[in-house]
């Protein structure tokens, strides 16, 4: 199966910490590159961070640089989404994706595989 899953979401306190997992099928995870991407009610999806399938580059969107971290466990083939400090402004769902060209990925928000999200909610 091709199936991206998602998990990790909550709803947090302004200033809190979130750590989201996304579980990438073997085949996939070890030659494709993964990355986060959010979608807030009324807004159009947003890339989050982006990471190189084999780790050694990472991207990140304006709003989430310097407070989110995106990492992978090779072991597990699992990515991480790191996220500190949360703003009310960081609640949307929460996707993770997969596609063989990071560029394709950062810029336009093209991948050819999904999961279906999990939602993170930041409020007081």
């Amino acid at each position: 199966q091709d199936q991206l899953v998602e998990s990790g979401g909550s709803t947090v306190q302004p200033g809190d910490s979130l750590r989201l997992s996304c579980a990438v099928p073997g085949h996939i995870f070890s030659t494709y590159n993964q990355g986060w991407f959010r979608q807030a009610p009324g807004n159009e999806r947003e890339f989050v961070a982006a990471i190189s399938w084999n780790g050694d580059q990472t991207y990140y969107g304006d709003s989430v640089k310097g407070r989110f971290t995106i990492s992978r466990d090779n072991a597990k083939n699992t990515v991480f989404l790191q996220m500190n400090s949360l703003k009310p402004e960081d609640t949307a769902v929460y996707y993770c994706a997969a596609d063989g060209v990071i560029g394709t990925m950062t810029l336009y928000g093209e991948c050819e595989f999904w999961g279906h999200g999990t939602q993170v909610t930041v409020s007081s």
